[in-house]
């Protein structure tokens, strides 16, 4: 059994002599501990908020430059108040370094407003832009923690109504017939002459206001006020190495994977995660976060601390303390609490088994069951287990694995399991779920709401990277160490759900299992070439790979689409994506005449990159159009041309997952140690959703989405178009008769 053993801290009995008070030293002692890890954890909390309040200066700097500033008065026998203060120099001296805190603190917020080195040739970096990289990192300070940018970083800019009108009919110009296109080019007159200019102004009073003017309305429209599941709609999936295997044991995978999360927790938590001048800012959120349901709405909760997880395995929870001593776990210990949970035979409490198919269908009856069943008694205490854990691990009890000998059908599986497994062994609603298989290949599920993919997956480089290598494992596929002879075990979760609950669980899951079995999933470990070759065609690798997409996309249905692809908007503070375009004239010239000519091609190229840079510099046109739809609503007005251009659905949905820390993976010495990437589901009933991964220079992993029901798609045909499309496209450079 993989009960808990609960430790009391005092037991008493009333005897005729008076009260026995027996104190258990044990639990003092662990109490002790557990209370003095909570107060080292708000010190270095108060500490890092002190740096980042004082970036890039610091106390070390306050201390140099006050004592030089009362030494050279003492020296020269200065009084620069005359007379006021001659007193309180060193009142003087802290208002000096303020001012140079604040000087520094600016001049770096306007380094990073500069944009120009994005222009630069591709491959290439200007003089201006070195200059620029050196300035940076003098403004930057000696140490900068991950979150002592935020102070720095511009505001997203509102673009003009004018352009984004502009460059919104110039997206839809290939699309459009020209009936079709002169009647949008009369609404898109029409709204920027009246309507937009009054809610324009209502987003720049934002702008001035807010943070940023986008993020918390597309939090709460884009993603919390939805009343679908999100199983598929929204989560997205993280993948294995593809590979290697470095235990079959399943505990030991799972030991191993939950100490480096860990880890990296305890680095987020210190904020000693290596940062750039990007906004850090969805970090935040990563752990101790649930997507709780709501009638209208959902809310984010977060908490500060937890010291547990929950598991899941065979249709039962058990919450796991990662604490023992006052230490974290080593990994052995873990695997022994793994093992115990798959040791237990137990079975499932009534309704138990299927509970988490609450969060994977529909939002409304999950949030009237949970105020209805979960408030109260033993099922708000499990719920609140599950909920304010730092996240949660699924042992799953099937085997998904990368087989060369059966490629597509392992992968498929595979991408489908960690997408939306049973539908009911996945808690959707967590911030993430880690999944380790029986036969120790591991997956993560993200919930997508508190952040954007590159988020977690860089916590899951983090992962990759330790696993194999840092942690390693015993000859026997054991985590290194030993067992620890006293630790408490695991603690089961206990429920008690009615016949009505139960009904509501079994409501969700036929949902859940009705878009689950519709998802037509494929992945494509596409090695003939990659970054490596394209980059001496002296293309961009992802305008390369985008323009492969929309001429595969020609050649699979005929037609040219509205094409999403998400660009990040960070270089803003509490910047979250914008949406390139991908389907421009340029690009629908170049398809249709596939001539042996790189010309069309690299206007293509070009035409990609620059809406790429107009995105990633807050020139984008659909968060915008977004805002001025919000705002239209807020004063009850009704617009023809933003409720068309919203109502538009994004057929080819894609999305690049980028390879963050590269300094981790040495692909070179060790080229098997290549990750699958990730995907996500169809966004359209008709279309597709495509992720990608470029991994070092010879390999680029492809997740395809679409859906079963539709007879316009097929992943598998798509696949092929797009093997080939990459194929047609290298040829046109003739690299083979240029290095001749």
């Amino acid at each position: 059994m993989a009960e808990a053993h609960q430790a009391v801290a005092f037991q008493f009995t009333v005897t005729p002599d008076g009260i026995d008070l027996q104190l258990c030293h044990e639990a003092l002692r662990q109490i002790y501990l557990s209370g003095l890890h909570s107060w080292k954890k708000r010190f270095i909390r108060f500490k890092n908020g002190v740096m980042t309040g004082v970036y890039p200066g610091s106390p070390g700097g306050f201390m140099v430059v006050v004592v030089s500033y009362m030494s050279y008065n003492k020296y020269h026998q200065l009084d620069p108040s005359l007379g006021l203060i001659c007193e309180h120099v060193f009142l003087v001296g802290t208002g000096l370094w303020v001012t140079i805190i604040m000087i520094m603190r600016n001049v770096l917020k306007g380094l990073l407003s500069w944009h120009g080195w994005m222009r630069a040739r591709h491959g290439s970096v200007s003089w201006s832009t070195r200059v620029w990289m050196v300035l940076v990192k003098v403004f930057s300070g000696r140490k900068p923690m991950l979150y002592s940018f935020q102070n720095s970083l511009p505001r997203l800019p509102v673009p003009s109504v004018k352009d984004t009108c502009r460059r919104y009919l110039e997206s839809v110009r290939p699309l459009m017939d020209d009936e079709r296109y002169e009647r949008m080019k009369g609404l898109a007159k029409d709204f920027e002459k009246n309507l937009g200019p009054r809610l324009q102004w209502y987003l720049k009073l934002k702008s001035w206001w807010a943070s940023n003017y986008v993020s918390d309305w597309w939090e709460e429209y884009i993603y919390l006020r939805g009343r679908g599941p999100i199983m598929v709609n929204s989560n997205y999936y993280a993948m294995d190495f593809l590979y290697v295997f470095p235990t079959s044991i399943q505990a030991a995978r799972a030991g191993n994977a939950i100490h480096a999360i860990m880890l990296y927790r305890r680095k987020l938590d210190r904020a000693q995660i290596k940062p750039v001048p990007l906004c850090s800012a969805q970090w935040e959120r990563m752990f101790n976060t649930t997507r709780a349901p709501g009638l209208e709405t959902d809310t984010l909760q977060h908490m500060n601390e937890s010291k547990h997880i929950t598991v899941f395995h065979k249709g039962r929870f058990f919450k796991v303390w990662m604490f023992y001593d006052g230490r974290l776990l080593l990994p052995r210990e873990i695997e022994q609490q793994m093992e115990r949970i798959l040791a237990d035979k137990s079975e499932p409490l009534p309704g138990e088994e299927k509970l988490a198919a609450l969060t994977a269908g529909e939002r409304t009856p999950w949030a009237k069951a949970r105020e209805t069943f979960f408030s109260r008694g033993k099922n708000k205490q499990a719920l609140d287990a599950i909920e304010k854990a730092a996240f949660c691990v699924t042992l799953d009890d099937t085997e998904q694995r990368y087989d060369e000998n059966n490629p597509v059908k392992s992968l498929d599986s595979y991408a489908k399991s960690l997408l939306h497994g049973k539908c009911y062994d996945r808690w959707f609603d967590k911030s993430f779920n880690l999944i380790v298989f029986k036969n120790g290949t591991m997956g993560l599920n993200a919930e997508h709401s508190w952040a954007d993919a590159p988020i977690i997956g860089h916590l899951w480089e983090h992962v990759l990277a330790m696993d194999p290598v840092k942690l390693g494992y015993s000859e026997e596929g054991h985590c290194h160490g030993e067992p620890h002879p006293n630790l408490p075990g695991p603690q089961r979760l206990q429920w008690d759900i009615p016949a009505e609950c139960q009904e509501v669980i079994h409501s969700s899951l036929k949902v859940a299992e009705s878009l689950a079995d519709d998802v037509d999933s494929h992945i494509i470990p596409f090695n003939d070439f990659g970054k490596g070759l394209i980059k001496k065609c002296r293309t961009s690798p992802d305008a390369f790979i985008q323009i492969a997409l929309q001429l595969a996309h020609y050649r699979d249905k005929g037609k040219f689409c509205l094409t999403y692809e998400a660009s990040m908007t960070r270089l803003f503070r509490e910047g979250r994506t914008e949406t390139v375009r991908s389907c421009t004239m340029e690009t629908c010239a170049f398809v249709r005449s596939m001539i042996r000519d790189e010309t069309l091609l690299k206007q293509a190229a070009d035409k990609h990159q620059n809406m790429y840079r107009l995105a990633m510099t807050g020139q984008g046109i659909d968060r915008h159009l977004f805002c001025l739809y919000v705002v239209s609503k807020y004063l009850g007005e009704d617009s023809a041309f933003l409720k068309e251009v919203l109502s538009e659905p994004w057929r080819l949905s894609t999305s690049q997952t980028p390879l963050q820390q590269l300094e981790l993976f040495d692909l070179v010495k060790h080229p098997e140690y290549v990750s699958s990437g990730g995907g996500f589901g169809p966004v359209a009933d008709d279309g597709y959703g495509v992720s990608y991964i470029i991994v070092g220079e010879n390999l680029i992993n492809f997740h395809i989405s679409s859906k079963h029901s539709s007879p316009e798609t097929d992943s598998h045909r798509f696949g092929t178009n797009i093997r080939q499309a990459m194929m047609d496209i290298l040829d046109l450079f003739q690299l083979d008769k240029k290095t001749k």
